[in-house]
């Protein structure tokens, strides 16, 4: 027969992690004594001291107090599981959700989105992770993270990519550039001049492909991998960029102007959508943020995805 509860090994738990009843009180939001009567309790009924009480370093875990706040959060994980499982089965929306957005647009679009979702499920927790794209394929198909905001840039067969919408590709320059005024500009005219290029995996193969298609080679002076890093360099004047998503203001993070140019001739946009695993869409709280997301973006609450939404690329 069960002899102990689950709220006595999440109280458990919470002081082996915290090493303070007072830290662990505050944590899960009860009184000192509940918490110090729970694990009194919880000693008794497996017959074992969990902790070494020291009064001047707070509480340390015993040898079998490890090895049981192991199988202890296990068990707290799976029972969460489980009331997740249940939630589907009725339908309901809860849960947690671990959320992978490129590292070029997360700034501009995860908190926003993330914000408006939680509030209108209140029983969701999300948590986010910047990633780049290959760390996305990765991190989905070993399940550490359940959805990702990208881009349709080499898209693997086993994983499921539905699109939110198109983005055109923008030349970025820095205020005094001599291209700066231009409606638009051909990939071609950029060639004479130095190119700081945001060198991401996947993501700088799609904007060297515009020259290399064109038979030419961009001269590029520097790289960087953030996408604010490479704003600032561009609007000091270091040299222009490509990117295809436009933030809300047209200044670098030191303040700097800078002037975004649309792209034209043979330059294809990038689709920026969901990326989930085939059996993914049989969740609720996976259902329920891409319909969300789709929501979101067709009311224009999706800050720098402006565009009108398009149809849907399953690989």
């Amino acid at each position: 027969m069960l002899r102990f509860t689950l709220r006595q090994l999440e109280y458990f738990v919470a002081v082996g992690e915290s090493g303070s009843i007072a830290l662990a009180a505050a944590k899960v939001n009860v009184s000192s004594p509940s918490i110090s009567a729970a694990i009194n309790q919880l000693e008794k009924e497996l017959g074992l001291p969990l902790f070494v009480r020291q009064h001047a370093q707070g509480l340390s875990l015993t040898l079998a107090g490890r090895q049981l706040m192991t199988q202890a959060q296990r068990v707290l994980s799976d029972a969460e599981q489980l009331v997740d499982l249940a939630g589907d089965i009725a339908g309901s929306v809860r849960g947690p959700l671990a959320l992978g957005c490129l590292l070029t647009f997360a700034q501009v679009v995860v908190p926003a989105l993330r914000a408006s979702f939680e509030r209108l499920y209140p029983d969701v927790r999300i948590g986010q992770t910047e990633l780049n794209q290959s760390e996305i394929f990765s991190k989905l198909r070993r399940a550490e993270i359940d959805v990702a905001l990208t881009y349709d840039l080499d898209l693997p067969a086993d994983l499921r990519f539905q699109t939110i919408t198109s983005l055109p590709p923008y030349a970025i320059f820095d205020a005094g550039h001599p291209l700066a005024t231009r409606a638009s500009i051909e990939v071609a005219d950029l060639v004479p001049y130095p190119m700081v290029l945001l060198d991401l995996p996947i993501s700088s193969d799609y904007f060297l492909s515009f020259f290399s298609r064109a038979g030419l080679k961009p001269n590029i002076a520097e790289r960087t991998r953030d996408f604010a890093v490479m704003r600032s360099l561009v609007a000091n004047g270091f040299g222009y960029s490509i990117a295809n998503v436009r933030p809300l203001n047209d200044l670098a993070p030191d303040g700097k102007p800078l002037r975004f140019v649309p792209l034209s001739g043979q330059v294809r946009p990038i689709n920026v959508g969901i990326l989930t695993t085939p059996d993914a869409a049989n969740a609720n709280i996976i259902r329920a943020f891409i319909d969300h997301c789709r929501a979101a973006h067709a009311a224009g609450q999706i800050p720098g995805l402006s565009l009108k939404p398009v149809g849907e690329n399953a690989p």
